[in-house]
């Protein structure tokens, strides 16, 4: 047992800096998935929101009586706390017949646009 002791030897210095490299590449790989992973979760939680908004904004002026300014719709739409820092640009632009309305929702968080959405609205 004894002689078994005297020949076993240490790691030499290149398999220790050998095993830290691959350590090393390991935990950069992983952080760089978890960032990753962190600013997707981010994004879709964005889309989410300015999707629930958005179409919040186009179920309120279908509600309303026909008109080419839907000011109210939008500020009542935008009021939540949950949708700080979320804006709301409403576009409702005629069609071929003044009875159908094309209206166009675009939604922006920290001034960069985040969704689009357009319905139409026919005059009943």
């Amino acid at each position: 047992m004894k002689n078994y002791l005297k020949t076993q030897r240490g790691m030499s210095l290149l398999e220790v800096l050998v095993a830290l490299a691959l350590l090393g590449i390991i935990s950069v790989l992983f952080l760089s998935s978890a960032a990753n992973s962190a600013r997707a979760r981010f994004q879709a939680d964005e889309r989410s929101s300015a999707k629930i908004l958005a179409e919040s904004v186009i179920e309120a002026v279908k509600k309303a009586d026909y008109s080419s300014n839907y000011t109210a719709e939008v500020e009542a739409a935008t009021a939540p706390e949950e949708y700080q820092g979320y804006s709301v640009n409403l576009t409702a632009a005629f069609q071929e017949s003044p009875d159908i309305q094309k209206i166009t929702v675009d939604i922006y968080h920290s001034g960069s646009k985040v969704l689009t959405l357009e319905n139409m609205k026919a005059n009943r």
